[in-house]
């Protein structure tokens, strides 16, 4: 989910607080007005405070603007105002030693969270309201939908042949999937390691990573990835419909009937109830050329198009079937290369070898949408990689590795038959799960 961005929503409540802002339209009786504020997740809403936030009101007419801050119960009012149209924002920074210790998930810098209504109109009638959503970071036009990365059972299933990657387009518009990059956030899978350096949150410790500049902010302000894909095209070449998504299958073949493998042996399953139809995936990962010995499951649908590989892990687009990973969706800014990003190694006490793997450092600011996911049980969990700007917590499969499950996006509208998904940037909120995985399907 992209960075901390949490709306705020204004609710109806009765008026209490008096200020006066008066603006620069004569003729016009000011009238009473109120602001009402709460955060998008409705379980950070719960222990983030509510005093105090910031909230900025700019005439858009004269561009003179007023600061106020908000009661405990997250409410301001004005008793005098002219109609007229505003812009209207709200904002508080949460350090993070109380953001920690409020919600109990560990970060290393302030978080903060916005919301804002452009353009807002207050008429001549009294006693309005209105009502903003705060949002930690910034959501984007694009979300990660579902992901299928538990597989399905691996006697009478598919194993983890059967994964995908599903990308939503969360707007009223037609969007352009070219260049959309999907990428797997690398981080540490345990809390025990003691040969490489770690942050006080336990996840490596990245401005101790061999050659990384001293003058950036290696830990909060990049995601370091494993797996890195682009979509291809000219730059219109793959639109998506406003409410439509794309489909990225490991193998886009339908994973319930017998297939023949690249080593001429037939693949089938026990059971096809158990696992997905991905014939109509939009693209596929197809890692064979790169690979001295691929997968002979790994065949190359000619009818879909494959997604271009910029860095890859392991023999095919294996998802973590345990859900110990972040994914991030992200495109360019402005003529960025994105292919002379640099990479660094691991951040390991000991110097890396010549050999040593290394890992592109994405800049958070191109970062679309971000999603943790981690292991259903508590025991099996690990060290976070995506910090609270991108996804406040994270979601799981409930039955966990090769259950068939799916995570989802929650509906929040329908609006002319288009599905808004919820987008909070909370992950534990935003999220539910499919006892089977169906591509395009919704929750």
């Amino acid at each position: 989910m992209r960075k901390l961005l949490y709306t705020l929503l204004f609710v109806t409540s009765a008026l209490t607080a008096c200020k006066k802002f008066q603006g620069d339209i004569p003729e016009i009786h000011p009238v009473r007005y109120q602001i009402v504020t709460s955060y998008a997740s409705d379980n950070l809403g719960k222990v983030l405070p509510k005093a105090r936030i910031e909230i900025t009101i700019t005439n858009t007419k004269t561009n003179l603007s007023q600061k106020y801050l908000t009661k405990s119960d997250g409410t301001f009012s004005l008793d005098s105002i002219s109609p007229g149209v505003y812009d209207i924002s709200a904002s508080i920074k949460i350090s993070a030693t109380d953001y920690t210790a409020l919600t109990g998930e560990t970060v290393t810098k302030e978080v903060v969270f916005n919301a804002s209504e452009k353009a807002k109109t207050i008429t001549i009638q009294d006693n309005q309201i209105t009502a903003l959503k705060l949002i930690s970071g910034t959501t984007g036009p694009w979300v990660i939908k579902q992901i299928y990365y538990a597989g399905s059972n691996t006697t009478t299933g598919a194993s983890f042949r059967d994964q995908f990657i599903e990308i939503y387009n969360n707007t009223d518009s037609i969007l352009y999937a070219d260049s959309l990059y999907i990428a797997e956030a690398i981080g540490l899978q345990n809390f025990t390691a003691t040969n490489v350096y770690r942050q006080s949150n336990s996840q490596y410790d990245w401005s101790k990573s061999q050659g990384m500049p001293s003058d950036i902010d290696a830990n909060n302000g990049y995601v370091y990835t494993r797996a890195l894909l682009m979509i291809p095209g000219t730059g219109k070449q793959y639109p998506v419909k406003a409410g439509e998504s794309i489909v990225l299958a490991q193998t886009a073949i339908n994973h319930k009937s017998p297939f023949t493998g690249t080593d001429g042996k037939t693949i089938t399953v026990r059971d096809p109830s158990l696992t997905v139809d991905l014939s109509g995936a939009d693209f596929e990962a197809y890692y064979a050329p790169f690979l001295p010995k691929p997968l002979a499951s790994d065949i190359d649908n000619p009818s879909v198009p494959n997604v271009e590989v910029l860095a890859y892990n392991g023999t095919d687009l294996i998802l973590d079937n345990p859900g110990r990973m972040g994914y991030v969706i992200f495109k360019n800014k402005g003529t960025v290369d994105v292919k002379k990003l640099p990479q660094y190694a691991f951040p390991t006490t000991a110097p890396p070898s010549a050999s040593s793997e290394k890992y592109y450092q994405i800049p958070i600011s191109f970062i679309i949408d971000g999603v943790e996911t981690q292991p259903n049980t508590a025991s099996a969990r690990v060290p976070k990689k995506l910090g609270a700007s991108l996804d406040a917590l994270y979601t799981y499969a409930p039955n966990g590795a090769y259950s068939s499950q799916s995570v989802i996006r929650k509906t929040e509208t329908t609006i002319n038959g288009r599905k808004v998904l919820k987008d909070t940037n909370n992950s534990a909120e935003d999220f539910d799960f499919l006892p089977l995985a169906i591509p395009r399907g919704f929750k």
